[in-house]
């Protein structure tokens, strides 16, 4: 049992994180592992509340090669000197060869996956949850899955954040073989079918790691109310029946909900290095002006700085984003409003690329028409250059890009689904609402439709569409933050805890 004290101990279990508080440890800035939205989410949460005097720590895993890669030359062969210098004893590294020689945070191999992830709880359950002895753990998405089935046997509240849908499953012979003393809380794991006993089950019945995470925590969490709901509701087939099970079991008993992601601070037009000009929310049509025409030139596309640009920045799925929508209607849209230059610029991965290349060779639209790689860049170029983005996606269990756009007085045409639902509201100018142009059914008129709209906006007067942005631009600034998200965070671990979070101020 954790041990009582003034302030409650939260314990935050990550298989990412971006950054570290600087005061958090001598080598907080060294601790950098990313793959994807969860590395942010983390650090955020991590950084607001420590900022805020919580007692809070963090474990991770020893990517022992990809951090020493972020210390000066001169202190990477002394990487686990300065490790050991941690005075605040805050940030836990669990220690397997698992991971310390990766390059990345995930391997390619499935197993090689498994593998680390069970490592990495192994070390949580044995080493550093007995030495942190914490009254709340936070577990995020498959990697952490089976700690909450321990969490709740030693009566520690735990949450879980599911991030990410994908799952994998294993037998519990190889969890155990892994070094997890199962036994004792195998049966708060989840099956792929009814476990008959454990002899039955080691070597028969395969673990699922999300769903365990989701079926034993005491309270669980998506990074969307909307989408939560979605899957509640079984509007998503993509998501296993077990997943959907136990979230609408835990949504029923009142012990779930929809926590939004925020984007990373660094996406300000005021701030960003990226851009050709930097611009504030009063100044946008100069500096849209000049970064306009900066990356017309930089891609060779028609220079206009009237000309209308609509950005795509998502990859190139069709099975979640919804690029078949536009290649169904690129041309259309291309020569419907060919009298004013219309662009549309592309800074994206994915297997889809190859249809636009296809539609914008066979059309001869390459001064129209700009489609690159994703590179961080040229992204924040495009943001704080066009006037809109495309986001047409099928479902998104949170989405940022969505978020980012507006901040810099780039319009989102989105489809109406899970976290653009939560962020997006289409526009109405005589009432001063909205920040964006939604369309809800899932198909190329809709897009078409949408897009229509967005042009009858920029058409518009100055005089009228002017205070429309700098009010979306100044809204989007205020309340897409990490400050925001994490102040979510904190309300549902006092909820958990029953008790403030922070019980002296002045520390």
């Amino acid at each position: 049992m954790p041990s009582p004290r003034t302030s409650p101990r939260i314990l935050i279990v990550t298989p990412e994180v971006t950054y570290l508080p600087d005061r958090m440890g001598d080598s907080a800035n060294g601790l950098t592992a990313k793959a994807g939205g969860l590395a942010d989410v983390s650090a955020a949460l991590i950084t607001s509340l420590f900022e805020q005097g919580t007692d809070v720590h963090v474990a991770l895993p020893d990517y022992r090669a990809i951090f020493s890669m972020q210390l000066p030359p001169f202190l990477r062969n002394d990487f686990n000197i300065i490790k050991m210098k941690m005075p605040e004893e805050r940030i836990h590294l669990a220690e397997d060869s698992a991971f310390f020689y990766l390059d990345s945070v995930y391997s390619k191999d499935v197993w090689n996956n498994i593998k680390m992830a069970l490592a990495f709880q192994r070390e949580v359950m044995n080493n550093i949850v007995p030495h942190v002895q914490p009254d709340l753990i936070h577990c995020n998405d498959w990697m952490t899955g089976l700690i909450p089935a321990m969490a709740r046997i030693c009566g520690i509240p735990c949450l879980f954040t599911i991030h990410n849908i994908h799952t994998f499953k294993c037998f519990l012979s190889y969890v155990e073989d892994r070094g997890i003393d199962a036994r004792a809380f195998w049966k708060n794991f989840y099956y792929e079918r009814p476990p008959y006993s454990y002899e039955e089950t080691r070597d028969r019945n395969p673990v699922d790691l999300l769903a365990s995470g989701t079926f034993a925590a005491h309270f669980v969490n998506t990074v969307s109310p909307t989408f939560l709901k979605e899957i509640v509701d079984g509007r998503h087939k993509f998501v296993s029946q077990q997943l959907q099970k136990e979230l609408l079991n835990k949504y029923n008993a009142g012990c779930a909900t929809g926590i939004l992601n925020a984007p990373d601070p660094s996406f300000n037009p005021t701030e960003d290095k990226a851009l050709f000009r930097r611009y504030k929310p009063e100044d946008y049509i100069i500096g849209k002006r000049e970064n306009k025409r900066f990356m017309q030139a930089a891609l060779g596309l028609i220079q206009d700085q009237d000309a209308p640009i609509f950005f795509w920045p998502s990859r190139l799925d069709p099975s979640q984003k919804g690029c078949q929508l536009l290649s169904d209607i690129l041309y259309k849209v291309i020569s419907k409003y060919s009298n004013q230059n219309l662009e549309i610029v592309f800074v994206a991965n994915g297997e889809f690329q190859k249809h636009f290349k296809n539609i914008v060779k066979m059309h001869n639209l390459n001064n129209r028409v700009a489609i690159y790689d994703f590179d961080e860049r040229l992204e924040r170029i495009a943001y704080g250059a066009s006037d809109f983005i495309l986001m047409p996606s099928l479902f998104e269990p949170c989405g940022l890009p969505q978020m980012i756009a507006p901040i810099y007085g780039t319009l989102p045409i989105v489809h109406d689904t899970g976290g653009i639902h939560d962020t997006i509201y289409h526009m109405n100018i005589s009432e001063g609402r909205g920040n964006g142009f939604v369309f809800e059914v899932f198909d190329s008129n809709g897009l078409f439709w949408a897009i229509d709209q967005a042009m009858d906006f920029y058409n518009l007067s100055l005089e009228l569409k002017r205070p429309q942005i700098i009010r979306i631009m100044k809204e989007s600034l205020a309340t897409f933050t990490h400050d925001i998200t994490a102040s979510h965070y904190i309300k549902l671990y006092e909820k958990m805890l029953k008790r403030p979070l922070i019980t002296n101020l002045t520390n």
